[in-house]
């Protein structure tokens, strides 16, 4: 008899708890309902615990499904701290982790500060004391675990002046020099925690403007994209489960970029 898995059972999560920070941002909270969709019980994190309570709260449920709120900011060690345990405590084990909490600064190469490129930076700091949280509690546990890290399209590639001038400020110079900064800290530890079963990779966004962004910019970063249009987050939700999932249980240490085709040219 064959032992091959089916699609379906590849990419089910039924019976995994996923944690997910920044899980009600335009794009987290799409991704936390890829994971409760794809069977996960998902613990939502935000700052505010009544935030991250809400977030639970909306996301799509099945029978014996659970999902849960917690308060945790990943700017804060000791918050890092409370917010696993209290996750743990609730959950008995983690197995998925999804870094997505941004702490944001506008402030472009010519106006920011170092204490402001600084703060951009912790945000990559978070994202690796979560991550060996995560890949601790694993190996203590004696499971597999999977980490992905949140990057984006300009961790890869420069931004083009043009889209930007006269309308708004410059992609953020220290926004670069941190998604680029994540998406090496994936390779690096996914070549160390591979022999502990722990797999990690970044997932990293083109284009999802949400519905604040200037109009006119979002015109002109259309022109620049192969598919002349902007991504809409259910299309994060495929790659995500695929690097969550069993489906991609052969794959660490990648950079997966969702983005239309932007650094293709």
């Amino acid at each position: 008899m064959s032992t091959e898995r089916t699609i379906p059972e590849l990419f089910d999560l039924s019976g995994k708890t996923a944690l997910i920070s920044g899980a009600g941002g335009w794009l987290g909270s799409a991704m936390s309902r890829a994971l409760a969709e794809a069977g996960a019980n998902v613990i939502t994190t935000s700052r505010n615990a009544g935030r991250a309570a809400e977030c639970a709260a909306a996301l799509p449920k099945r029978e014996g499904q659970t999902h849960r709120g917690v308060a945790l900011d990943h700017l804060d060690g000791a918050s890092i701290e409370t917010g696993f345990a209290e996750a743990l405590d609730l959950a008995g084990r983690i197995d998925i982790l999804v870094n997505n909490g941004h702490a944001a600064n506008a402030s472009d190469l010519s106006t920011v500060t170092g204490e402001e490129f600084n703060r951009s930076l912790a945000n990559a700091t978070g994202y690796f004391l979560l991550a060996r949280k995560l890949r601790d509690h694993a190996v203590e546990r004696g499971g597999g675990a999977s980490v992905v890290l949140i990057g984006s399209m300009y961790g890869v590639v420069g931004s083009y002046p043009d889209a930007y001038e006269g309308l708004v400020q410059a992609s953020p110079v220290a926004y670069h020099a941190l998604k680029g900064g994540i998406v090496h800290m994936t390779r690096h530890l996914a070549v160390y925690w591979a022999k502990d079963g722990v797999r990690v990779n970044c997932l990293s966004p083109g284009p999802f403007p949400g519905p604040a962004a200037n109009p006119g910019m979002v015109e002109r970063l259309t022109a620049k994209s192969p598919m002349g249009r902007m991504g809409q987050p259910e299309e994060l939700k495929g790659a995500l489960v695929f690097l969550a999932s069993e489906a991609g249980s052969y794959v660490t240490g990648q950079n997966l970029l969702v983005d239309g085709g932007w650094t293709a040219w």
